[in-house]
């Protein structure tokens, strides 16, 4: 096989992560516009409907999470092989990735499913919403592998610099799903109205050709994996490298939808419209943060690349143009979401309470952006230097510690604006935190006679 490039440890840091985020910009902005395409159609069958797909936002958010915690531990583990060129451990990585997250999945979405109704109904959903709520969920469940596998197959081609492809992928599967989105929801063309469950159904046919595609890709194209059939101490000792990051990463994750499952418990207290509210404003958010989701994607891999190559002045490098970038971005999601925030949320409903709620939260919390572009990176930079734990405890932190007593005591005095004020003030808190704690945790920089 042809040896893997160490491709992030040459050249201008600010040009090369600019490199790598800008094809991911596009392909996680028709990712996440999954979610905002199948909220646009489903809001027009009523606010109900919307009300039960809000509800199901931070269960499939956990799931989600899961991958991204895996797919960051693969990315961190294979990355790190690549810089220190060992590629037979990188490819075995690869593989053994793919294994552990299938099994993985499979187990998370068959206990989600058997403990569906209770589940949501812990959440404060309307027992009268079950019904639309499994015919969204059991589709999804079903879904969910085949999202969580090709997100630590593309983990692997952002290890080895090649988020290009990445792209192409996400965006192919999210055109294909808004194309099938109103055929199955209203059923046009001969297609069978299905309507919330149709949503769930495009959702599943995109997932499983994405799949294909990638696994695909990370086989024939790249030739990344190697065979499955390796003995058992071997598989444990990959998973173990894998789960060392993976597990912390995936609770870091996994704290973002707990915080907004804890937003969503408080906000359902003011009825369903209020809960239809935020659901259209937290499936606006992800898009308005997309450019540092996809930074994030990135900083993993190539802070693992620099580590394993000992390219340490290019990791503080790093971290300074993190900074400005995420400041300077987040001012900008700022302005736009004042100035065009009525236009986006009246694209979804004309429900009076309903745009109240999501403008409130799209006037209060996008002041924090750039904070929390700048707490993704940092995480992001900790988990592609083998240090998940650091990431872990900022993530954490910032629930328990920081948000969770902020939104008690300021939804006291101002209802849902507290919640949301709370949402960044955390935000700011921790990013400061986070951003010490990184400067603070980065190897000593090497002195350039020492190098030559």
């Amino acid at each position: 096989m042809p040896p893997i490039s160490a491709t992030l440890t040459q050249g201008s840091v600010s040009k090369q992560l600019y490199a790598l985020a800008f094809p991911m910009v596009w392909g996680l902005l028709a990712t996440m516009s999954f979610n905002v395409v199948d909220t646009f159609f489903v809001a027009q069958l009523g606010n109900r409907p919307l009300a039960a797909m809000s509800f199901t936002f931070p269960v499939a958010m956990i799931l989600t999470s899961i991958g991204i915690g895996l797919g960051a531990g693969t990315s961190s583990v294979v990355s790190r092989g690549i810089g220190e060129g060992d590629d037979q451990r990188a490819r075995r990585l690869v593989t053994d990735a793919v294994s552990l997250t299938f099994i993985i999945a499979v187990i998370g979405c068959l206990l989600g499913w058997y403990f569906m109704d209770p589940m949501f109904l812990l959440l404060g959903a309307p027992a009268d919403l079950l019904p639309l709520i499994r015919d969204y969920m059991t589709l999804w469940y079903i879904s969910a592998p085949c999202l969580l596998v090709p997100m630590v197959a593309l983990a692997s081609l952002r290890a080895m610099g090649l988020s290009r492809i990445q792209g192409w992928l996400m965006g192919c599967a999210a055109v294909f799903n808004a194309l099938l989105d109103p055929l199955l929801i209203f059923g046009l063309y001969g297609f069978p109205a299905l309507e919330l469950q149709g949503a769930a159904l495009a959702t599943l046919i995109s997932r499983v050709l994405m799949m294909l595609a990638a696994m695909y890709i990370l086989a024939v194209r790249v030739k990344m994996l190697a065979s499955p059939l390796v003995g058992w101490r071997t598989l444990m000792r990959s998973w173990g490298h894998i789960v060392h990051v993976a597990a912390p990463a995936a609770a870091t994750n996994v704290v973002v939808p707990l915080a907004s499952t804890v937003v969503l418990m408080m906000v359902a207290s003011y009825g369903p419209d209020a809960v239809a509210g935020l659901g259209i404003a937290i499936r606006l958010e992800p898009l308005m943060l997309i450019v540092f989701y996809a930074l994030s994607g990135v900083v993993g891999p190539f802070f693992g690349q620099n580590l394993g190559a000992k390219k340490y002045e290019r990791l503080y490098e790093a971290q300074r143009v993190l900074m400005i970038f995420c400041l300077l971005f987040g001012l900008v999601l700022m302005l736009v979401l004042w100035f065009f925030g009525r236009f986006l949320v009246g694209l979804f409903s004309s429900d009076t309470e309903v745009i109240r709620v999501a403008l409130l939260y799209l006037s209060i919390v996008p002041v924090s952006y750039g904070a929390y572009g700048i707490v993704m990176s940092v995480n992001a930079a900790f988990n592609g230097m083998g240090r998940p734990w650091p990431a872990t405890l900022i993530s954490v932190s910032r629930v328990l510690m920081v948000y969770l007593p902020l939104a008690i005591l300021l939804q006291y005095f101002w209802q849902v604006s507290g919640l949301f004020v709370a949402t960044a003030l955390a935000n700011v808190l921790v990013a400061i935190m986070a951003f010490v704690w990184l400067a603070r945790t980065m190897p000593e920089r090497v002195p350039e006679a020492s190098r030559q």
